[in-house]
């Protein structure tokens, strides 16, 4: 169902400033300009920590590498003058614009001579900064090569995470705070404050420049929380910008409707990847073999005090077999020394049975390639199923999702072809006849997963990386770890040819399994029909609630009326004793098999034993009998909360 644009801004609600919006409206309707030049190749300048603005005077200073700050000295990440209370769950979430002030950095320091531009006289471009080696900028102070990207659209599909990170810090959907101390967990608590306060919706995602871990400052980025709101499916997915407002719900339905497009009758298409030189892949810009691989080194943290370490909670592992084909699956990785990480596919997943099958066949080993900081996309078909069990080349079905190409190039070590536009490669070989204790680790649905007495491990042969890779992190049972539309959006499609009535579908994130499906009802026992049809599509439906095509599914109050005012449990509910479960649920007795349940919420009709007849809705009341009032309020919505009523 499409719905009218809110006249609101066309940005998300933290927009940079109004002559940055004049500029987007100027981009909008102007020829694109001529991007940039890229600077003269200089050498890599020794990394500075990311703290306060240089000032112009400092720009003189030698490029030298300054000690890290005293602990005393450290700034806090996020005054908590600068974060708005709590809110009741009843009350609308504060703008995201006043949980993300920290994150307007100041302008880059300019020559005395240059003259201020105007930022409405031509079309926005994202600037690549013009760099010298003594004032490095955070984040993006790598060398600017031929083939980095010099215009970045506001708006996706990205062709890298760091494309995705400049459009989310752009919208206002992104803090970017020089430095937390992860020894005290500061990265964790702040996502799990910023989802409390302001909900997961609209949550913005966090980049820390570095990290304390083990006690030493570690050179980052970190980036958390990377596609916590819903805006971010908007922009990742690639919805035009002159339909991007502050409206979160919106966005997300817009963006499953786009999604559905895509992928027609048939299901998503499959765009197989472009293989490219090593000389032009950025990911190939630095490679490290032997002993000169430190996987410490890097911005890996332990999310968790109870987990058994640093992990990578963001790779996704690739493997090829003879007869399965080729795997790219989403695998938590505990890394246990320089050279050396654990990979935990779960029973039954593709990667465990392709372990499996080289064991079987006699294999010794079996060469894998870890991908770090792939594209938004990318990282969304690696974690999800959108092509089902051996569906196809995880790469090729997020070409689909992008309309283009993934551009691939070769491994070092074996012939897997990996993202070429990745922050990090991780190769290496799992042994087969050795295996090493694994955890235990804070899961995907908040609670402490098991132990592990034996599980895979990998040893790593080759790393390659960009300057200053960017380190994703999931923060696993916390927050929403990928794109989520692109799931519903799939289920959507095949709901409407098995779910009688079928209008749409949500994936709870509050409450993982369960899912809330809406019908347009029409006759008796329709409900726990639909009900029985969703369940058995997938293996995570646990709890499905069916509710009227009245009731808005994406807020979850609007659910919880309808189950408290429409459902009477005998004979609105259905119990299936066993079923197939999700072996990470903590609720089970047995890994692996899960009970599950059907409610049907929606209005119950005289012959199914609701009452003799239906009492009216008092918004739907309100509505018919007086039509004015909602369109009154909204024409005068904005002078309720200009700052002489605030005062």
């Amino acid at each position: 169902m499409t719905e009218q644009i809110s006249q609101g801004s066309p940005l998300p609600s933290a927009m940079p400033s109004a002559a940055a919006l004049e500029a987007v409206r100027a981009m909008m309707s102007s020829a694109p300009t001529q991007a940039p030049a890229p600077t003269e190749p200089v050498a890599q300048p020794t990394p500075t920590p990311m703290a306060a603005p240089i000032p112009p005077a400092a720009t003189q200073a030698p490029t030298q590498l300054p000690p890290p700050a005293p602990e005393t000295q450290l700034p806090p990440p996020v005054p908590a003058t600068q974060l708005p209370p709590p809110i009741p769950t009843e009350v609308e979430p504060t703008p995201l614009a006043a949980a993300v002030a920290v994150s307007q950095a100041p302008p880059a320091p300019q020559a005395p001579a240059a003259p201020t531009p105007d930022p409405a006289a031509a079309p926005f471009v994202a600037p690549i900064e013009q760099i010298s080696p003594a004032a490095p900028a955070p984040l993006y102070d790598e060398i600017v090569h031929e083939h980095e990207i010099q215009e970045i659209p506001w708006t996706g599909p990205y062709d890298s995470i760091r494309d995705y990170i400049k459009a989310m810090e752009a919208t206002g959907n992104l803090v970017h705070v020089p430095e937390m101390d992860q020894d005290e967990y500061e990265t964790t608590a702040f996502v799990y404050r910023s989802i409390e306060r302001l909900g997961y919706w609209k949550a913005p995602a966090l980049l820390v420049d570095r990290v304390k871990i083990d006690g030493q400052w570690v050179e980052g980025p970190l980036l958390a929380n990377a596609y916590g709101p819903w805006a971010a499916e908007a922009l990742c997915l690639g919805v035009p910008m002159d339909e991007i407002n502050d409206n979160h719900e919106q966005m997300y339905r817009k963006t499953l409707d786009l999604i559905e497009k895509k992928m027609g009758f048939g299901g998503l298409p499959k765009v197989e990847p472009e293989v490219v030189d090593a000389s032009v892949a950025p990911v190939k810009e630095i490679i490290l073999t032997g002993d000169d691989i430190d996987l410490t080194k890097f911005a890996f943290i332990q999310t968790n005090p109870a987990d058994a370490g640093r992990y990578m909670t963001t790779g996704s592992v690739m493997m090829i077999d003879p007869e399965l084909g080729k795997n790219t699956g989403t695998y938590r990785c505990q890394i246990k020394g320089p050279r050396q990480i654990g990979v935990n596919p779960e029973p039954n997943q593709d990667g465990w049975r392709m372990i499996m099958a080289a064991r079987k066949r006699g294999e010794k080993s079996l060469k894998c390639s870890i991908v770090m900081g792939a594209d938004p996309l990318v990282f969304t078909a690696s974690s999800t199923k959108l092509g089902g069990p051996f569906g196809g080349d995880e790469i090729a079905l997020a070409g689909g999702l992008r309309g283009k190409a993934v551009q691939v190039v070769k491994s070092e070590h074996s012939d897997i072809m990996v993202p070429a536009n990745a922050e990090m490669i991780i190769e290496g070989e799992i042994p087969l006849d050795q295996m090493l204790p694994e955890g235990p680790f804070a899961e995907l649905y908040g609670y402490l997963g098991r132990a592990k007495e034996e599980n895979f491990f990998m040893n790593v042969t080759a790393v390659t990386h960009r300057p200053k890779p960017i380190i994703v992190n999931a923060y696993t049972g916390i927050a929403r770890a990928y794109c989520t539309a692109p799931v519903e959006a799939g289920f959507r499609a095949q709901f409407r040819r098995s779910v009688p009535g079928f209008l749409n579908m949500h994936l709870l994130l509050q409450a993982l399994g369960v899912y809330i499906v809406q019908i347009n009802k029409t006759s008796p026992g329709q409900g726990i029909s639909a009900g029985l049809a969703a369940s058995s599509a997938s293996g995570l439906a646990k709890v499905v609630i069916v509710v009227d095509k009245d009731v808005n599914i994406y807020r979850l109050d609007d659910v919880m009326a309808s189950l408290g005012s429409r459902w009477q449990p005998v004979p609105g509910t259905v119990l299936i004793p066993q079923s197939q479960g999700v072996p990470l649920d903590p609720s089970a007795p047995k890994r692996g098999l899960t009970s599950r349940v059907i409610i049907d919420a929606t209005r119950q009709l005289a012959i199914e034993g609701g009452p003799e007849s239906l009492s009216p809705v008092s918004r739907e009341l309100l509505e018919e009998l007086a039509p004015n009032a909602f369109p009154n309020i909204d024409a005068k919505w904005d002078t309720y909360f200009t700052n002489d009523n605030e005062a």
